[in-house]
């Protein structure tokens, strides 16, 4: 009895000692999940922008309006509309 619970405690050891293999959810190596659940590559060329100012135009991005990137602006009613 004492050899059939020491082997089904080195059996439970041996198996909790294992890393389990890297899927990333399914992506495969290199990858991972991204927001809306696309694989995406890990790591890649990280752009370092300074600190965003409002209504100025970035190349390539478009105008920074404090939340996000817009690619038109306008001016209306004495101040900016951004489409």
């Amino acid at each position: 009895m004492k050899k059939l619970i020491f082997a089904a405690l080195a059996a439970t050891t041996i198996f909790a000692a294992l890393a389990p293999a890297e899927a990333a959810q399914g992506c495969g190596r290199g990858f991972h999940r991204g927001p809306y659940g696309h694989c995406r590559p890990n790591g890649g060329a990280a752009v370092a922008v300074g600190p965003l100012v409002i209504g100025t135009m970035y190349p390539g991005r478009g105008y920074w309006d404090g939340h996000r990137y817009w690619q038109h602006r306008e001016r209306w009613h004495g101040g900016w509309r951004y489409r």
